[in-house]
């Protein structure tokens, strides 16, 4: 076991896609394991300020994984190599080739699978491709082999079965000192009512439904507002075709891919936090973050009506869900919670306390720590 000068066992945590600010990878994974190990993040446009207690090796960021599997991946084995860390944690498949020839020194090889490609990758607008399906089937049967795995979501299990090496599910849930700081008492807007999400912006998360819902809002408040936070994967061409957008374009605001402490300010006087996924790829199976986010902030939820969701709103009566189909009925869920201010506030707090009991990252914490300890004892 190689220990560095501090006395901590290194590890080294590798993506080419993530954000700099991405919560699940530095605020989450990496900053809990600093307190035991010397914590090495190689990620995209590192900003070593955000995080002091990790070492951030900076990254280039390239949209398409053919640059990544070239330029980026080479560099980062080359780091590792001069590390020599006990353990690589790998978060994109492109790496894997090149996580097994580091370990072929020695290195423990964790592979984390945030999102089941086998059921989601004909939904991706770029990095797809006979050639990139076969070649991450292929990594992906190294790793499934060879590799420690952590997944995101018990669903994925249902695919990836036959595993040689121990594994653990580790969920995404809101690490509450990040969100502590943006929580405040429910005070939605009358005049000017907001709703607020937070996440990827497409049509497989309902966005068409959200419009229709708006415009329909409209009609009876025409003054509302809804802040929308992340990247959108469809051009403005796409958006204009949606009929409903054009009477509704004042009354949405798009902000980008944002850092979640600059986008969670506008969830203070929301009326409620949207989180809308259709039924495609490993969606249904899978929790959306932004769920558990809402309900650590105090607001309501609209959500789908999928089992896995019913479980938790339904359970904790901290919203509503409903079909990722019907707009009509949205609009009217919207309209019920701008009118019953109370009964909403009310949801808001359940929500939370059901966060602070049973969906934090508190106990995903010491599943990843033991999980780390249980790796390194087998060494």
């Amino acid at each position: 076991m190689r220990l560095t000068r501090t006395g901590k066992i290194r590890v080294l945590h590798v993506s080419t896609a993530h954000q700099p600010q991405d919560p699940r990878v530095v605020f989450k994974q990496c900053q809990t394991l600093s307190d035991q190990y010397e914590v090495f993040c190689a990620i995209p446009r590192a900003d070593p300020v955000i995080a002091p207690t990790i070492h951030f090796i900076r990254l280039p960021y390239f949209r398409r994984v053919i640059w990544r599997a070239l330029i980026t991946c080479p560099y980062v084995l080359l780091r590792g190599l001069l590390l020599r860390p006990a353990i690589v944690h790998v978060y994109v498949p492109e790496f894997i080739p090149f996580a097994f020839l580091l370990r072929l020194s020695g290195v423990v090889v964790i592979y984390e699978v945030q999102e089941n490609l086998f059921k989601k990758m004909h939904l991706k607008q770029v990095n797809r491709g006979f050639l990139l399906e076969r070649a991450f089937q292929t990594f992906d049967s190294m790793a499934r082999r060879y590799c420690y795995l952590i997944f995101t979501e018990h669903g994925y299990l249902d695919t990836y079965t036959g595993l040689t090496k121990p594994y653990v599910v580790i969920y995404n849930y809101p690490l509450l000192s990040l969100i502590e700081p943006f929580r405040q008492p429910y005070q939605p807007d009358p005049v000017n009512p907001t709703f607020f999400y937070i996440g990827w912006i497409s049509f497989e998360r309902a966005f068409d439904t959200l419009i229709d819902g708006f415009a329909g809002l409209k009609q009876r408040y025409p003054n509302f507002v809804a802040h929308f936070f992340g990247r959108r994967t469809f051009n403005n061409t796409a958006l204009n075709r949606l009929h409903a957008f054009d009477s509704i374009r004042s009354n949405v605001h798009f902000h980008g891919y944002t850092d979640q402490r600059q986008a969670f300010p506008y969830a203070a006087h929301a009326t409620a936090g949207l989180a809308l996924l259709k039924p495609v790829g490993d969606y249904p199976d899978s929790y959306t973050t932004k769920l558990f986010e809402y309900m650590a902030l105090g607001i309501p939820v609209i959500t789908s009506d999928f089992p896995l969701y019913q479980d938790v709103v339904e359970r904790h009566q901290c919203g509503f869900c409903l079909s990722p189909y019907d707009s009509a009925q949205l609009a009217s869920v919207m309209t019920f919670l701008i009118e019953h201010p109370e009964e909403a506030r009310q949801m808001g707090e359940r929500g939370r306390a059901a966060v602070e009991t049973e969906y934090n990252w508190s106990s995903e914490a010491k599943k990843l720590v033991k999980f780390y300890s249980l790796i390194l004892e087998g060494k």
